[in-house]
C-alpha cells in the first residue's frame, strides 16, 4: 500500500513541478524578449514533456527500462484513445475546423521511424541521434512556418495575440516570483520521477506485473493526465484545434525528443512484448486519426465513446 501512495505522490510531484517549471520558463523568456511565438513552439512543448523525459532517464538510471520504453509507447496511446475520448464524451470535438494534416503527417512518420528502430533490438546512442535529427527537421519546419506566418500578416501578428494561447503568459511576473517556478520545477520534477520510478518498481516486482505493463499503464496514463486536463478545457471551450495539436504535438515529442534525449543516460533495450503487441497498438491508434484530420470528421460523442472503449479493451488486455 505503500509504494502505492509513494507511486501517487511522486506522479503528484512531478505534475505540479512540470506546470511550474513551465511557467517560469516562459515568463522568463518573456522578460528577456524572447518572442511568444518562439516561446510556444519550443519552451512549452518541451516543458509539458519532462515529466516524461524525467522518468525515462530516472528509470534507466534505476535498471527499469521498461517503464522509460513503456511510458512513452502507454502515453501515446493513451493521448489518442483516452486523451481525445473522455473530453468527446462531454463535448463534441469540431475537429472537422481544423488543418492539422502537415503535423499529423510528421506524427505518423516519426511512428514508424520509432517502430522501425525498435526492430533493431535496443535504443542506442546512435538510433537516439536518429530521433533526434528528426525532431530538429520538425523544429526546424515549426521556426519557418512561423517565420513566413509572420511575415506574411506583417502588422497584424503580434505578441499579444499569441500571448493569449499562452496560458502560462504573464510578461509583467517580477523575477522572484519566475525564480521561485524555476527553482520548484528543478527540485520537484527529479524528486517526483525518482518516487514515482522506485515506487512503481517496487509494485512490479510485488505483483509479478513486469516493469513494461507498470510502464504502459500506471505511468503511462499519469504522465497523461496534463494532455486529458488541456483537451477537456479545449473541448468545452470548442477549441479543437488546441485539443488535436496538443495530442499531435506531444507524441511527435514523446518519440523524438524524450527517447532520444534518454539515450544520451544509457541503452533502452526493447522488450519483446513491444514489439509483438504494444507498438501496433500505438500505430493503430495514431492511425484511427485519419478520418478526423483528412476527412474533416468530428469526434463526436460515439466516436469518444469507441475510443475510450479501446482504450478500456487494450489495458484489460494488457492486465489480463
Amino acid at each position: 500500500m505503500t509504494a502505492w501512495l509513494l507511486s501517487g505522490l511522486g506522479l503528484l510531484i512531478l505534475l505540479l513541478a512540470g506546470d511550474a517549471l513551465v511557467r517560469g520558463a516562459v515568463n522568463l523568456s518573456l522578460r528577456l524578449g524572447v518572442p511568444a511565438l518562439i516561446v510556444s513552439l519550443t519552451i512549452v512543448a518541451f516543458g509539458t514533456s519532462a515529466p516524461e523525459l524525467l522518468i525515462a532517464i530516472s528509470a534507466i538510471k534505476e535498471n527499469a527500462p521498461g517503464i522509460a520504453l513503456g511510458n512513452v509507447v502507454g502515453s501515446n496511446t493513451a493521448n489518442i484513445l483516452l486523451v481525445l475520448g473522455l473530453p468527446a464524451l462531454l463535448a463534441t470535438l469540431h475537429t472537422s475546423e481544423c488543418d492539422s494534416r502537415k503535423n499529423y503527417v510528421f506524427m505518423i512518420m516519426a511512428t514508424v521511424l520509432f517502430i522501425g528502430l525498435a526492430f533493431l533490438g535496443e535504443f542506442n546512442l546512435v538510433s537516439g541521434g536518429i530521433l533526434l535529427a528528426a525532431l530538429a527537421l520538425v523544429l526546424l519546419n515549426a521556426f519557418r512556418e512561423a517565420h513566413a506566418h509572420r511575415r506574411a500578416c506583417g502588422e497584424a501578428c503580434n505578441d499579444d495575440e499569441e500571448l493569449d494561447g499562452l496560458e502560462e503568459a504573464d510578461p509583467d511576473m517580477p523575477y522572484w516570483k519566475v525564480a521561485i517556478y524555476l527553482l520548484l520545477g528543478l527540485i520537484g520534477l527529479p524528486m517526483g520521477a525518482h518516487l514515482l520510478v522506485e515506487n512503481a518498481t517496487v509494485i512490479a516486482r510485488t505483483y509479478g506485473i513486469s516493469e513494461t505493463i507498470i510502464g504502459l499503464t500506471l505511468v503511462a496514463v499519469g504522465t497523461s493526465l496534463p494532455e486529458l486536463a488541456t483537451t477537456v478545457m479545449a473541448a468545452l471551450r470548442r477549441q479543437a484545434d488546441v485539443a488535436l495539436g496538443n495530442v499531435i504535438g506531444s507524441n511527435m515529442f514523446n518519440l523524438l525528443a524524450i527517447v532520444g534525449i534518454a539515450t544520451l543516460v544509457g541503452r533502452i533495450p526493447v522488450d519483446p512484448e513491444f514489439l509483438q503487441f504494444d507498438l501496433w497498438v500505438m500505430l493503430g491508434a495514431s492511425l484511427l486519426l485519419i478520418p478526423f484530420v483528412f476527412f474533416k470528421k468530428d469526434i463526436t460523442r460515439v466516436w469518444g465513446l469507441l475510443l475510450t472503449l479501446l482504450y478500456a479493451v487494450y489495458i484489460v488486455t494488457l492486465l489480463a
